[in-house]
Formats: structure tokens, C-alpha cells, sequence
């Protein structure tokens, strides 16, 4: 039985409300136009539904049980309304603030953020460098009262809507390949400029760009933490964005589950229904098993990440299995659906290419079996038997 609190529960049901009124009604318009309605995010805010965390002196709810944007993940994929990529700006980026901001940041950046008025992108990726951010060249060059930004990054979730991006950079003049800094970059700021909002093969509604910056002079009260230590920054971050991918993923395959479990009821081969044939049923009740296994693992983990003892490695094993459940049920789930499952009008098609993504964001799988390898040949390793 997962354990969710009844104040966790009564949010979940006010929470599926908000997006049946609210997001999922708009989703096939956002996906033709490629971009969300900025106007959600501040419904959002207003309802209290969009940054629960921060305390309340930002205007938040101070609500930092993880448990809560667990529940936001899931209901939100539930829903159909992944792409309005709520948890990117409520989560992922939000927390760079309060874990390196000051706090003449956290006062001049939080409360319209919390409110919708201000949307949060972060850029790290380049076209030479993905999980592997020491091959960033994106550099920022001190001018004593700021810094010198230029340089270009690409594949930007919310790169269009974003109005205060955090852009990881290289130290020009610096010995490490390591040494970065994370400035917030506004928008309006001179040299600043977004490319296109990128096609995709799937995820339309998520807008998705490039970023340019020449000689984009970034203010010192807009640097995040101090310079030189953005990389570990960044890597301070990963095993949470890892939990919160894995959750979206287990959440996800469960919806496929369930839309396929419903197909092949109605479904007749051969004079009765689909789930009447042997091989539907081992199929089925195999990822049935595996996707239920991964969900107790990651609720485990939301607890261990509640009680500050969640690592990189723990959210490298969430992230790769359930990325690579979800991809294996959306498989299966098209398959089953026969020929009707290649059309667009059915939702099991969508997903199909829409998650196609999660085996790369946040980290490869290829990435996470290095991390999790890399743990397992090390001197720390202890088998769990021991």
C-alpha cells in the first residue's frame, strides 16, 4: 500500500481537478501552436499548485515534502499534460535559489516564480556537450562588477517561454575544465537572443530552443552561488532530476498499462477477445510486475530523499529502470494495439513517441549503467546482503 498522507491525498484530488479544468482541455491546441500558454502557469500560482516548497515569506506553502511533487508527476501524466513541463520550473530549477542563491535573490526572483509571473528555464546543454558538461564552451569572462556571457546552448525545455534562464558557463581563464559558474540571465538583457522552437519527435506542445548570448553582460548580483563551482552545482542536483524523470517514467508506463489492458479487453482475435490469448496475458502480467517492483522502489526512494539520503547512485537506478520499463510497456502497448496503435488518434501512439526522449534526458541509460557500474567496481560498494 503507498504511503501518502491525507493531506497528500486531498491535494491530489484538488490537483487532477485543476488540470481537468484547467491544462488538459488546451493540450491539443498547444501541441498544433508548439508552446504552452504562458497564462497556465499563473492559473497555476494562483491556485497554489505550482511551487510548493518555497517558505511562505516567498509566497509559497513551505510544503518540501518531496511527496507532493510526486504526486504532481503522476497526476500530471495521468492527465495527458506532460508536455506543460510544470515540474521544470517547480522543481528542477526553483531550487537552485534556495540551495545556492542569496537571499536578495530568493526575495527579488521567488514570490513571481511561485506566482507564475516568471517562468524558469535552465541551459546546459550544447551541441558538443550533453552529459558530459566539462566539454562546455559557453564562457563567462569576469569584468570586475560583471560577467561577459557568450557563447550558445540548444534542446532548452521551456527555451521560448523561459523569462529567467540559470545558463551554466565556462570561467574563462581558469585551469579546470570543471571550474563554471551559473549566472541568471533575464530576459530582455542586451545580446541575449533565442533561436528556433525546435521540432520534435514528439512532445509538440513543449517548446524547445536555442539560446545565444553574445556579450551579454550578466550583473554579479546575478550570479548563483560562487563562480567556479557551478559544475558541482549542477551535479548536487541530478540525483533528485533523476527521481523526479523516474517518476514520470513509472508513471507513465502504468497509463500505458492500463490504455492497452482496456484495448485488448475489447479487441477480438479470432473470435474472442485479445486478452483471452495466452501470450497477451504472460505479456501483460510480466510488465505488470515490473512496473509495480520499480513504483515500490521509487516510493522507497522519495522516503530516503525526504530523509536526505538519497544519492547518485539510487537515482541512477531509478532513472534507467523505469526509462527503460516505460519504453518497453509503450512498446508492447503499440504492438497490441495492432495497426490502430500507429494511428495518431489513439493516445498509445502519442506516448509512444513523446517518451521516446526519457531514455535521454537527464542522463542516457548508457550514462546511468556507467554511474551504476562505476559504484559497483568502487571500494565503498557493499552487496545489500551484507
Amino acid at each position: 500500500m503507498r504511503q501518502f498522507t491525507e493531506e497528500q491525498t486531498m491535494f491530489r484530488a484538488s490537483y487532477r481537478q485543476f488540470l481537468e479544468e484547467e491544462v488538459a482541455p488546451h493540450m491539443e491546441q498547444w501541441r498544433e501552436e508548439g508552446i504552452v500558454d504562458r497564462e497556465t502557469f499563473r492559473k497555476a500560482g494562483r491556485a497554489g499548485m505550482l511551487m510548493l516548497w518555497p517558505d511562505e515569506k516567498y509566497g509559497g506553502l513551505g510544503l518540501e515534502d518531496f511527496r507532493y511533487e510526486q504526486v504532481i508527476i503522476e497526476e500530471t501524466t495521468r492527465a495527458g499534460c506532460k508536455q506543460w513541463y510544470n515540474t521544470l520550473h517547480s522543481r528542477l530549477v526553483g531550487p537552485y535559489f534556495t540551495r545556492f542563491g542569496s537571499e536578495e535573490q530568493r526575495q527579488r526572483f521567488l514570490p513571481k516564480c511561485v506566482s507564475g509571473e516568471t517562468i524558469l528555464a535552465v541551459a546546459m546543454t550544447e551541441p558538443g556537450a550533453g552529459s558530459d558538461l566539462s566539454g562546455t564552451r559557453t564562457s563567462a569572462e569576469d569584468k570586475g562588477d560583471h560577467f561577459l556571457l557568450n557563447g550558445s546552448k540548444t534542446y532548452i525545455s521551456n527555451g521560448i517561454n523561459a523569462d529567467v534562464v540559470v545558463v551554466a558557463a565556462k570561467l574563462a581563464g581558469a585551469d579546470s575544465k570543471h571550474a563554471m559558474v551559473l549566472l541568471i540571465v533575464e530576459r530582455g538583457m542586451e545580446g541575449f537572443e533565442r533561436g528556433r522552437n525546435l521540432k520534435k519527435m514528439g512532445l509538440p506542445a513543449q517548446d524547445t530552443a536555442e539560446l545565444f548570448f553574445s556579450n551579454v553582460k550578466v550583473p554579479k548580483a546575478n550570479v548563483l552561488g560562487e563562480p567556479g563551482k557551478g559544475f558541482f552545482y549542477l551535479m548536487e542536483g541530478l540525483a533528485e532530476e533523476r527521481l523526479i524523470s523516474a517518476c514520470g517514467s513509472i508513471a507513465n508506463a502504468r497509463k500505458a498499462f492500463d490504455i492497452t489492458r482496456d484495448y485488448v479487453m475489447q479487441r477480438n482475435v479470432f473470435g474472442k477477445p485479445l486478452s483471452e490469448q495466452q501470450n497477451t496475458q504472460f505479456r501483460m502480467a510480466e510488465m505488470d510486475t515490473e512496473i509495480e517492483v520499480i513504483q515500490t522502489y521509487i516510493d522507497h526512494l522519495v522516503a530516503q530523499h525526504n530523509q536526505g539520503m538519497l544519492t547518485a547512485n539510487m537515482g541512477a537506478k531509478a532513472k534507467m529502470m523505469a526509462s527503460e520499463v516505460e519504453w518497453k510497456m509503450l512498446d508492447l502497448g503499440v504492438q497490441l494495439h495492432g495497426g490502430a496503435g500507429f494511428m495518431d488518434e489513439y493516445p498509445i501512439s502519442r506516448m509512444f513517441t513523446d517518451a521516446r526522449i526519457n531514455r535521454i534526458l537527464a542522463g542516457s541509460s548508457e550514462i546511468m549503467r556507467y554511474i551504476i557500474g562505476r559504484d559497483v567496481f568502487s571500494q565503498k560498494y557493499r552487496s545489500i546482503l551484507d
